[in-house]
């Protein structure tokens, strides 16, 4: 077991200066003594190899990238640790916006599929503003298709006013680049 707060030998310390210096050897033996901690403590955090395997990786990189940076207030392991906990974090994320990404596209899919089978007319208007965020899509429907007022938009996003008429001006310039992008792509294949 490692223990939390193991001194460091003069050793340790000289060749921590060195490699915040810029000596890449100093920076390549400590990221080779310390290998193991992170490997072992983002597995843990995992529970997925590939994904430690990576995760690893890229907090090496990020430490060479990076050594000028570090400051000794806290041990080299601890701040490689704060390196892979954040990766982690945001490969978290990621993940989970990929998910969210793949639900709606199933879901706009599932609503596609089923107007189809009712034979219901289903406009590319409907496609693009399938494509569109949730947060820019929804003062469009509001607004557009149900007519509802800028103010009563605003209080049931709880957003002002201003955001609201942002939204619907970026997301009207956004639903027209895609509706023409659509009919040149149509166009192109008459």
């Amino acid at each position: 077991m490692v223990t939390k707060n193991s001194p460091h030998t003069e050793a340790d310390e000289d060749t921590l200066q060195r490699a915040v210096r810029g000596d890449e050897q100093a920076l390549a033996r400590l990221l080779r003594d310390h290998y193991t901690l992170l490997y072992r403590y983002l597995l843990k955090v995992t529970m997925n190899k590939p994904m430690t395997e990576d995760l690893v990786q890229d907090t090496m990189l990020r430490a060479i990238e990076r050594i000028h940076t570090f400051q000794r207030k806290s041990k080299f392991s601890t701040w490689l640790i704060s390196i892979g906990t954040r990766l982690y974090i945001d490969e978290m994320r990621k993940k989970k916006r990929e998910r969210q990404w793949q639900n709606d596209e199933q879901a706009l899919q599932a609503i596609r599929f089923e107007a189809a089978l009712k034979h219901t007319e289903w406009h590319e208007a409907l496609d693009a503003l399938g494509k569109l965020s949730y947060d820019i899509r929804l003062p469009i429907l509001l607004k557009y298709y149900y007519g509802y007022a800028y103010g009563d938009i605003a209080q049931w996003l709880d957003i002002p006013i201003g955001t609201v008429k942002s939204r619907l001006h970026n997301g009207l310039k956004q639903l027209r680049t895609e509706l023409k992008d659509d009919e040149q792509a149509r166009q192109a294949h008459s």
